[in-house]
């Protein structure tokens, strides 16, 4: 029954969009074409799956500053791909770090000068637009480069409502806005790994879902940090004999001694979130390019399908 459970689960769409997302959105296609420069806050656990397309697309060429937030969470070796790989990309820059270590926040306004050379000798300020999906530390972000606290933080998801400009008072001044996640994250896989670090509601989840696809990736890419965390003598390649046996050994267990899959499901997936399980990156970019690649396939299957019933419909009549 268990492995049924989980085996018949499949892709996990997210359709989480409140209404002042998509009226933030429409509010930063009109202010963009005035900003000099695009910073994107990113979850350095999930470098492609928090960055928002529909921004990008927004952006276009403008320059922009791709801050690896959270890195103190992440593999310090797959951050480092990720940051050669951003790199690579025209007008873009990356920094890693924790938004708790002030001193190398403030690296960020040296380089968006660096960036911007020719606003040197203009006598207007820098105007910044500060964009990422919800939960990523857009507002601690804003609180540290403004030494005082202007946007309101927390652990929840999309707790700045409004758009709002802040002037640093040293030729630079900062739009924040909410975080913006898309209509729909057709990736499957990037929307388990969001739910895994809490960039959607929990209550916008099923968390037995979302610890089996965390189980098999841990499984998968660190199989050793697993082992060390639950004691386990030889790691099953299973996530549901996984999940079992991590409820056997914290007392996830129901009536009869049956997995208690909501309770241990929960238990895994916080303890992946405070770093119980180590420093750990979701995705790399070769994830990303696969993931594009089988997405294409499925848009381009469903096209035609909607061309096909199209054909049908016209031959009826």
């Amino acid at each position: 029954m268990t492995d049924k459970l989980f085996l018949k689960k499949t892709a996990m769409q997210i359709q989480w969009y409140p209404g002042h997302m998509h009226k933030a959105s429409k509010e930063m296609k009109k202010i963009l074409p005035i900003v000099d420069l695009v910073i994107e806050v990113l979850d350095a656990r999930l470098p492609f799956s928090s960055e928002n397309p529909m921004l990008a697309e927004l952006r276009g060429d403008k320059p922009c500053i791709k801050i690896l937030n959270k890195c103190d969470l992440a593999d310090p070796m797959k951050t480092a791909i990720w940051q050669e790989y951003f790199d690579q990309q025209q007008s873009v820059k990356t920094l890693s770090l924790s938004l708790e270590q002030e001193d190398r926040t403030q690296q960020i306004l040296g380089l968006c000068r660096k960036m911007l050379p020719e606003k040197k000798k203009s006598l207007k300020d820098i105007l910044i637009m500060i964009v990422g999906i919800p939960n990523v530390g857009k507002s601690t972000l804003i609180n540290v480069l403004a030494g005082r606290t202007i946007a309101k933080t927390g652990n929840e998801p999309a707790i700045t409502k409004g758009q709002q400009r802040i002037n640093l008072r040293n030729g630079i001044q900062l739009y924040d806005t909410p975080g913006v996640l898309w209509p729909n994250v057709e990736n499957k896989n990037s929307g388990y790994r969001l739910a895994i670090t809490g960039a959607v509601k929990d209550t916008a989840m099923d968390y037995s879902d979302v610890a089996y696809f965390a189980a098999e990736l841990m499984e998968r890419e660190y199989p050793q940090e697993l082992t060390k965390r639950y004691q386990f003598k030889q790691l099953p390649i299973d996530p549901v004999k996984t999940l079992e046996y991590i409820a056997r050994l914290r007392g996830c267990l129901g009536s009869g001694g049956q997995t208690n899959f909501d309770k241990v499901s929960k238990l895994f997936i916080h303890e992946i979130r405070d770093r119980s399980l180590g420093r750990l990156t979701l995705e790399t970019p070769q994830d990303m390019v696969r993931e594009l690649t089988e997405l294409d396939l499925i848009r381009d299957k469903k096209a035609a399908k909607k061309a096909a019933r199209h054909s049908r419909g016209k031959q009826r009549n």
